[in-house]
């Protein structure tokens, strides 16, 4: 029997993108207008979303390199925005070909067939 090693590249992958949340949370800091996010405008826009898992998974994003974390101490309340890296901004791509071929092949959604999903309503 073949088990995948949990050191191979494909399989640390896999580990942190298939986590339930991680790839909305990656376009909801994408659709932003000025390319940045506070926690709050994400945990609105993903309504499901625990406070508790969303924190966890900005975490996990920002240690694998797809997001920073800017603080802001100028104001107060002290105001904490998310970016996408430019690794982060790459792995969009990625999502983007998931999209294409999940239209071509498997899912026949006629609401989610803008190509861009910076204007997708997700």
């Amino acid at each position: 029997m073949y088990s995948m090693d949990e050191s191979c590249t494909v399989y640390k992958t896999i580990d942190f993108i298939s986590k339930k949340w991680s790839l909305l949370i990656l376009l909801e800091i994408y659709k932003s207008s000025e390319g940045k996010k506070r926690y709050s405008e994400i945990k609105n826009n993903l309504i499901d979303i625990t406070p508790k898992v969303l924190s966890a998974r900005l975490k996990e994003l920002e240690k694998e390199g797809l997001i920073t974390k800017n603080i802001d101490a100028s104001s107060f309340p002290v105001k904490s925005e998310y970016e996408l890296t430019k690794i982060g901004i790459d792995f969009i791509s990625i999502i983007k070909d998931i999209k294409n071929w999940a239209l071509r092949w498997k899912i026949n959604n006629k609401v989610c067939e803008r190509l861009d999903c910076k204007n997708c309503d997700l």
